[in-house]
């Protein structure tokens, strides 16, 4: 069975830049595209600041940080970006049919033998894949943010994705020093998001509802669980707009308005604080307020 040995991450956001330096920083050549030349720029930007964030704690050497820059490609054309690749993970906005438009693309393009991946957070491949001839090469992995730290990648087949490419792609996340968790039945928000729907929503509505501040929300989370970051410094760092996307996702399949996006977040999208990316969300960036060292003092 063949290894995977060249990548590329189709679409430079949030995500598309963590996956495309987890693999750069294992060693494997990496393409990174994206048809918007202000997001290759700002990924770019991310993958050197972060990468300066490892020399600065001992991660890494500066020589290091210098080789595994060389071995992230930022394409601008998606003919080059995906020719000879073995695997293209797919981290394009969270909407079905811009995924669809993107799969066909990727189907005319890739080599025959090549496999793609969507890193789709809520979207099955099952409502992709038959725009492709390849159904047996197709299959979701989904990462969470940060993978370097977070570690874990959810594998889920389609309708007919073959044994052997769960087998090449979960080897290839072993190598990455991923843990690759595998959903069993098909399931909208794979096994991590579901439980993370459920807080996510009753936190969004606890503050949409006036019931608590999102302050004390992340307090008591961070408390309990001893965690460096809360629910709300989460969808931040995710994207409010992200957020509203995935929220839509489960309310066009279930029909229950308590599945729609708040108020809340719409309001916040529309005056642009989208979190992280856009240095407001619920927080303030770069230095959000829970990070201060007396955020959960009494």
């Amino acid at each position: 069975m063949d290894k995977i040995e060249r990548v590329c991450v189709f679409g430079a956001g949030t995500l598309g830049w963590q996956i495309a330096l987890q693999c750069a920083n294992h060693s494997y050549p990496v393409n990174l595209y994206d048809l918007s030349p202000k997001a290759l720029g700002n990924a770019q930007s991310n993958i050197s600041s972060e990468l300066e964030s490892w020399v600065e704690t001992g991660k890494i050497t500066t020589e290091t940080k210098k080789s595994i820059a060389q071995i992230v490609r930022i394409e601008p054309d998606p003919n080059k970006a995906v020719e000879g690749v073995d695997l293209v993970i797919e981290a394009v906005p969270e909407k079905l049919e811009v995924k669809r438009k993107v799969f066909g693309e990727l189907d005319a393009l890739c080599k025959a033998d090549a496999i793609i991946a969507t890193n789709s957070s809520s979207i099955r491949i099952s409502l992709i894949e038959d725009v492709t001839k390849r159904r047996d090469r197709v299959l979701n992995t989904h990462f969470y943010s940060l993978p370097w730290t977070s570690r874990i990648v959810e594998l889920m087949r389609g309708t007919m994705t073959s044994d052997q490419t769960i087998t090449r792609v979960r080897e290839f996340m072993r190598s990455m020093e991923m843990l690759p968790l595998i959903v069993q039945k098909e399931s909208t928000g794979f096994i991590f998001n579901r439980v993370w729907r459920a807080v996510k929503r009753e936190c969004l509505h606890l503050v949409d509802e006036g019931v608590a501040s999102f302050e004390d929300v992340d307090r008591a989370w961070m408390s309990i669980y001893e965690t460096k970051i809360g629910p709300f410094g989460m969808m931040d760092r995710v994207g409010l707009d992200v957020v509203r996307d995935i929220e839509n996702i489960y309310y066009n399949e279930s029909h229950d308005i308590r599945d729609s996006p708040p108020k809340l977040l719409l309001e916040m999208i529309e005056r642009g604080e989208l979190g992280v990316k856009s240095c407001r969300g619920f927080y303030s960036y770069p230095n959000p307020a829970y990070l201060d060292p007396a955020w959960l003092e009494p």
